[in-house]
């Protein structure tokens, strides 16, 4: 009761009737909707495959590696002093390079890493995803991805043939390839390392690759490492301490073209995605104009009844923010909504039209992530409602101007 008169007129000319206004007013505040529930929809979207996508690529991968561009002959004393540095807690040499393998008379190209099992324990996860057989790179075994063996109907204790460089470069000395025993099966979640990717000992990549003692690259893990400031700061502490032509690479910069591209099109999308909103307020705008010719004669009563322009204003200014509340609010609940059904509609959608939102062979991820982080809600729900609230600003000036006597003449 103690609400302002200018509300009431407000709710009443916002009351659906048989009028074109009315029906304006109802697509208007439908965008709305639409436009704060897709943006919520994809900034969540996005941000979770963001996580997820760097959380994969750290069990993975190391945060620092080491390398000279080359072959590094003295692995063990560049992990010295790589662990003399402060903040470092493990370290790991190993070898990287692709490969040629056959199976059941099917050849593919996957990249051999060659790890020293006891030191890469501390370096990555890989011990975590073996799902199907062992972590077992004793002797000459190999560890191979869920997609690979899927395609190619491998399994534990089968036995694959891995052709290298060495087997196809032109010298007096002839290499046969090696026949290695699949020790285990494992599963990282992410497509490409899953197909792509097979793990052996650094001795059996090492003969694979002819380096004698030598490796490609040492692996680090720093505490905190995930924070990119704080793997920087380890980065050059270490860089400091190694010399030429030995170099220092974060995992940000090794993946420094994936975290971009996911950062850009999370912008493009937003912008894209937020002119919905924008033409939703053009149609609240329109709609607005359009009550104020309809509302002349009232208007001009509540002009010479004593209401100063800034109560018209308020009048129109509260039509916007109202249907900027209400859309706002339908939107967030629906997009929470459609948030936690992703991946049923997903896997819904997928079996009865054939049709994957969400294709893992591209984004990596068998599953729909999302991450809801409340300060992007409330900027988009706000954002929202101060557009919705701007758009009766027009509408409102022309009501304010509106002189009694014009409108009362025909009265």
């Amino acid at each position: 009761m103690n609400l302002p008169y200018e509300f009431f007129i407000c709710l009443r000319y916002l009351k659906p009737k048989r009028a074109f206004a009315s029906v304006i007013t109802l697509i208007s505040l439908a965008g709305v909707m639409l436009g704060v529930a897709v943006l919520i929809v994809v900034i969540a979207v996005m941000s979770g495959f963001d996580r997820d996508l760097r959380a994969k690529i750290l069990e993975m991968n190391a945060h620092i590696i080491v390398t000279n561009g080359g072959i590094l002959d003295h692995s063990d004393k560049v992990i010295k002093t790589m662990l003399a540095v402060p903040g470092m807690k493990a370290a790991s040499p190993y070898v990287w390079g692709p490969v040629l393998i056959e199976f059941d008379r099917k050849a593919f190209t996957p990249y051999v890493k060659g790890i020293d099992p006891t030191r890469d324990r501390d370096v990555t996860a890989l011990e975590r995803f073996v799902r199907r057989g062992k972590y077992d790179l004793d002797g000459q075994s190999v560890i191979v991805g869920n997609e690979l063996a899927r395609q190619f109907n491998i399994n534990p204790g089968d036995k694959i043939t891995v052709y290298s460089p060495r087997n196809f470069q032109q010298r007096k000395e002839v290499y046969l390839p090696m026949e290695l025993t699949v020790n285990g099966i494992f599963d990282s979640g992410l497509y490409e390392y899953d197909l792509g990717i097979i793990f052996t000992s650094v001795t059996v990549a090492q003969e694979l690759y002819n380096l004698g003692p030598g490796v490609h690259e040492i692996a680090a893990m720093v505490e905190g490492g995930d924070e990119p400031k704080r793997c920087q700061a380890a980065a050059k502490l270490l860089g400091a301490q190694l010399k030429a032509p030995l170099r220092v690479e974060t995992w940000m910069q090794r993946n420094k073209k994936v975290l971009m591209a996911v950062q850009v099109e999370k912008n493009v999308m937003f912008f894209i995605l937020f002119f919905i909103i924008v033409v939703a307020a053009f149609g609240i705008c329109s709609t607005l104009i359009t009550i104020t010719i309809q509302k002349t004669r009232e208007i001009g009563v509540l002009k010479a009844v004593g209401a100063g322009p800034l109560s018209i204003m308020s009048i129109f200014v509260l039509q916007g923010f109202v249907v900027g509340v209400i859309g706002t609010l339908l939107g967030l609940g629906a997009g929470m909504l459609l948030l936690h059904y992703r991946n049923p509609f997903n896997h819904w959608l997928s079996g009865t039209l054939g049709y994957e939102l969400f294709p893992r062979e591209i984004y990596n991820f068998s599953e729909i992530p999302a991450q809801i982080n409340a300060p992007d809600v409330a900027w988009i729900c706000v954002t929202a409602l101060v557009i919705c609230t701007v758009a009766g600003i027009v509408p409102a000036l022309r009501a304010a101007r509106l002189d009694p006597v014009e409108a009362l003449r025909y009265e």
